[in-house]
């Protein structure tokens, strides 16, 4: 009887275990999330602020343009190209960006499934365990 009680808190002791490993699986891909979140965003914020500030410039000189806009007809025709361009160029890397955060939190999240799907499993054949240790022992 001593022997069965000692192999029931084992198992008891392992399901605390696997419980904690999810635990600390939960918080380390919490911490990777926001890690891909910082480094996504770093990659792209220089290039995206870039391209903003080019944006915004070349938006006032056009509206500069457009007030005046016999004076300044021949500059308005070089500067929408331009704009068109930063902008389409802008709208690529944003979503650029947001299809590489997507589908980094995509495979994190996919491995976190898997790893937290492989310790369940392990903790239901700890808990079928310990079910039949303690029917075993009843009888």
């Amino acid at each position: 009887m001593r022997c069965n009680l000692t192999s029931e808190d084992e198992i008891k002791n392992q399901i605390n275990s696997k419980k904690e490993e999810i635990s600390k699986n939960e918080e380390e891909f919490k911490e990777r999330s926001s890690s891909i979140k910082s480094e996504v965003e770093l990659e792209f914020a220089p290039k995206l602020n870039e391209i903003k500030s080019k944006l915004n410039a070349e938006q006032e000189k056009l509206n500069e343009a457009v007030e005046k806009a016999d004076e300044w007809s021949l500059k308005k025709k070089e500067l929408k190209p331009s704009l068109k361009g930063l902008k389409k160029e802008s709208v690529k890397l944003i979503n650029e960006k947001e299809k590489t955060l997507n589908l980094k939190l995509k495979e994190l999240d996919s491995e976190k499934k898997k790893r937290i799907k492989d310790v369940n499993t392990e903790i239901k054949a700890l808990q079928k365990t310990l079910t039949d240790l303690k029917k075993a022992s009843s009888t």
